[in-house]
């Protein structure tokens, strides 16, 4: 094994970062509490693969990928027994093969010589031959290996009927508010342990498969399970009816909700961690008229990546956000719909302009991300902390900038206005069809045209479409007009030849379980208001007309405008565009 380096310099010395993204690095792990190759990630300065392969290099271990085959484990020489799922998960390695003494372990860290003794240790006296892998697809192969992957976990669990438990609450929940669960670590010997495997099963099924919502609902005749994934709801096998009450007792039961109360909607939340990631999930109970209906929002913070140049904003669009969002007051306003991403763009934001010198302050329901840097107050309406209540406080603490969750009546309108016109940054969201629709949403909510049009900087909405899976996009020669019509509409400088763009279409592949798609971006309409539209809206108000006419003479782009150029680059489909901006 070569002599022990350190993963930084290692990184130097591949070209892979630079000296001073590399002390950046090195602070931001020391504050986020990671290591230095996931804070090389968040930061966006080179990728897990690039890592990977640097430090295979460098260290002269094998890389091992599902790409190149190595990062398979042999079925047949019993490894799960050597090295059990638990600590697999705990410390993200994965046994490959045995090769008379010595045993082919993937790791993320193959210079972690305390790591490779507990490996010996645990194996009995094995000698350990390390590869390098990423976390991702190391705890991918886990899942494949140890449990004959993500996607039949549910169906799995239905069928042996394992008893499984959780961890109680975790001691470090906030006021007792969250129950924090532990899904990789199951015990058995319980009266509802079908239940609870049942419960853990769909919850890693849904993590699984990058779902952002789960739908449990109950008809007449069956239960139906729906995860949203991508934004389209998918059926997956759901539980028994029999089983139904007892799913719904034990996520209530983990959102700390009133498991006796069933004709009245409840909200709850709960946190756990799975394969070292930590999430949080919002649960939402709905009476219906064949019983309880729980939708779960799954919240996933690590995989919120909060880097500005990598949410789907134009050149164009990125300057005019940022040009308003370093104005030392005014307000800014983001609309959309719920799920759209309005909360990542906003913090992406903030975590660009972040500096030590100015004071940030937010009030949001719920906190969905959690920044270094930044005071975040959760709204608590039981006990009279409102937006409105805690905006009048944020003006006493000296901001400098201030984000309000969500704008939804006139007192806390009339409290963002006061703040923008006393000196303060305000951002915010609303929701509203379209970017200039906030404008009109503000005036109905009574805020005063010639206050608005001298406090307004910046308008925004976005929405979010599937990229096309980059493993079976297919391309296709459309119409020459229709490839006109984008190039025209996408405002593209220098304008491209019609003749020489490709399409791509939506195919479906193993990899992106047969859609066509995998992940989203967004597309956005950004108006950074001058003085045309300063004069629009304190002369005529509301009138929408009359507002995207000056919008349009200043060059500025719509949502669909964004997207076209989204498909000129081969990122999505002229079909995924079109159905996200009918409106248009």
């Amino acid at each position: 094994m070569p002599q022990k380096l350190d993963i930084a310099d290692i990184l130097v010395a591949s070209a892979v970062i630079t000296r001073e993204q590399r002390d950046k690095a090195l602070h931001a792990a020391i504050t986020g509490k990671c290591s230095v190759g996931e804070a090389v990630v968040k930061l966006g300065f080179a990728k897990d693969e690039a890592i990977a392969m640097a430090i295979s290099k460098q260290l002269q271990v094998p890389y091992a990928s599902r790409e190149n085959k190595i990062l398979k484990t042999e079925r047949d020489q019993n490894l799960e027994k050597i090295i059990n799922e638990g600590f697999a998960r705990e410390h993200s390695v994965l046994p490959l093969f045995l090769d008379d003494k010595v045993l082919a372990v993937a790791m993320i860290s193959p210079e972690d010589m305390v790591l490779i003794d507990n490996l010996r240790l645990v194996t009995g006296g094995l000698e350990i031959q390390p590869f390098v892998a990423t976390r991702a697809q190391i705890l991918k192969a886990i899942d494949d290996f140890y449990q004959g992957g993500g996607k039949g976990i549910i169906e799995k669990t239905m069928a042996s009927g394992a008893a499984r438990e959780t961890s109680g609450p975790d001691p470090e929940s906030v006021d007792g508010v969250d129950t924090r669960i532990d899904l990789d670590r199951m015990a058995g010997n319980s009266e509802d342990g079908h239940i609870i495997s049942l419960v853990n099963a769909i919850l890693k099924q849904a993590i699984a498969e990058r779902c952002s919502d789960i739908h449990l609902e109950n008809y007449d005749e069956r239960v139906v399970l729906r995860f949203r994934i991508d934004g389209v709801l998918y059926e997956r096998m759901a539980p028994l009816k029999n089983d139904f009450l007892g799913v719904v007792s034990r996520i209530k039961i983990l959102s700390k909700l009133d498991i006796a109360e069933r004709r009245l909607p409840q909200d709850g939340t709960f946190s756990l961690r799975i394969q070292n990631r930590s999430i949080d999930l919002r649960v939402s109970i709905c009476p219906t008229v064949y019983g309880e209906k729980v939708v779960m929002r799954i919240l996933d913070k690590g995989s919120v990546e909060l880097n500005i140049d990598r949410i789907g904003l134009e050149p164009r669009q990125k300057e005019d956000f940022l040009d308003g969002a370093k104005l030392p007051h005014g307000l800014i306003f983001l609309t959309g719909p719920t799920g759209s991403g309005k909360t990542t763009t906003l913090y992406s934001v903030l975590n660009t302009i972040k500096t030590p010198e100015l004071n940030f302050m937010t009030i949001e329901d719920p906190v969905e991300i959690k920044l270094e840097g930044l005071n975040q107050v959760q709204v608590r309406s039981t006990i009279g902390l409102t937006f409105a209540s805690a905006l009048r406080s944020f003006l006493r603490q000296d901001p400098d900038v201030i984000l309000v969750g969500e704008v939804r009546d006139q007192e806390t309108a009339q409290t963002c206005l006061r703040a923008a016109l006393t000196g303060h940054l305000v951002l915010s969201t609303l929701h509203t069809n379209d970017a200039l629709s906030a404008v009109v949403r503000l005036i109905d909510l009574g805020i005063e045209p010639f206050l608005l049009s001298s406090s307004l900087a910046v308008v925004a909405a976005q929405r979010l479409v599937r990229k096309l899976c980059p493993f079976c996009k297919k391309p296709h020669r459309p119409d020459p007009k229709d490839v006109t019509t984008c190039v025209d509409e996408s405002l593209l400088e220098p304008r491209p030849d019609p003749a020489a763009i490709t399409f791509y279409e939506a195919r479906g592949c193993e990899k992106c379980a047969r859609t066509g798609y995998a992940g989203r971006t967004a597309i956005y309409e950004v108006y950074r208001v001058n003085q045309e539209m300063r004069e629009v809206i304190y002369k005529y108000g509301g009138d929408l007309t009359r507002l995207r006419d000056a919008a349009v003479r200043s060059g500025m782009w719509t949502l669909r405008a964004s997207g076209w150029r989204k498909v000129i680059d081969g990122v999505t489909s002229v079909d995924e565009v079109l159905s996200i901006t009918l409106g248009e």
